[in-house]
């Protein structure tokens, strides 16, 4: 379990997350939603130790940024090293033999070839294989869905519940409310730094009305495209 308890992060003046307090349990699969720059990817890099904060983040995986598996929105690689290498260097940082790499491979990503050279959909599937390899306990998830071709997003998906049926504790922020639909136990909505919502999976259909309503209201209207 992941106990946040009155978390805060401001950039300068700007209030980023205002004093949030929520758990995330093993086994389960929760959603964070909101516009952007409500502090999503904010919350993951403070989680994730990447950023200082205010307020206390515990949990019974000790050191917890050592457990982690952290999904970027754009993963970035360095300018000369392969998809393979890059695998590699992730698991030696966890003195974790990556295996068979090749067998491994479920995306069929070119390996040998430098991993920035590759599209946005493959950087995002090479990063996920890094993480998937290190045995973490802990999957942040930010966007994973983006970018990445429909075969792709169902086996992603697939992952997900496989990794929730392991016990692991996963967090996923998605604009594609139908992805969260599929993988999710329970979905927060967070707006401007709070959490002003919870709904479980009965609620999923409901909470989508709603933000459609808040978001697009008269908008299509208003373009006057007839």
């Amino acid at each position: 379990m992941i106990q946040i308890q009155d978390l805060s992060k401001q950039f300068g003046t700007k209030q980023v997350l205002n004093h949030i307090s929520i758990d995330f349990e093993a086994g389960k699969v929760y959603g964070i939603v909101g516009e952007n720059g409500a502090g999503k990817t904010t919350l993951f890099k403070c989680i994730t130790g990447i950023e200082p904060h205010e307020g206390l983040i515990q949990s019974s995986i000790k050191p917890l940024k050592d457990h982690i598996g952290f999904l970027t929105t754009e993963p970035h690689f360095f300018q000369k090293i392969t998809g393979r290498e890059y695998i590699q260097l992730l698991c030696n940082a966890r003195k974790i033999s990556p295996g068979n790499i090749d067998e491994r491979n479920i995306f069929n990503l070119p390996l040998d070839q430098y991993a920035s050279s590759y599209s946005t959909g493959m950087k995002k599937k090479l990063a996920f294989s890094a993480i998937l390899l290190q045995h973490n306990e802990v999957f942040i998830l930010d966007e994973p869905f983006n970018g990445v071709d429909i075969q792709s997003n169902l086996l992603i998906t697939d992952i997900i519940q496989t990794l929730k049926s392991m016990n692991k504790t996963i967090l996923i922020s998605s604009h594609i409310f139908a992805t969260l639909r599929e993988t999710c136990d329970e979905i927060h909505l967070l707006d401007e730094g709070r959490f002003t919502k919870k709904v479980y999976q009965d609620e999923f259909n409901q909470l989508e009305e709603e933000m459609r309503a808040f978001n697009v209201g008269d908008k299509i209207e208003r373009l006057k495209l007839g």
